[in-house]
């Protein structure tokens, strides 16, 4: 089962960037908006399977912060 842990301070309808987790006490989720942009995702050189997405940082640095 998926918790929320830290979300965007400025999202008001619940569908903002937002970290989950830990789902199996090793991984966490990540919700943010997907990046698409063929330039961009070709410098990551993604494998199959993977994909990517833009997370603003006050979304981290707020979880990270409640963990000191």
């Amino acid at each position: 089962m998926l918790r929320k842990l830290s979300g965007a301070p400025e999202c008001r309808n619940r569908t903002c960037p937002t970290l989950w987790g830990p789902e199996d006490a090793k991984n966490y989720v990540v919700q943010g908006y997907a990046i698409t942009d063929p330039e961009r995702l070709a410098q990551l050189d993604l494998p199959e399977g993977e994909t990517v997405a833009v997370v603003p940082a006050a979304v981290l640095e707020k979880y990270f912060r409640a963990q000191r």
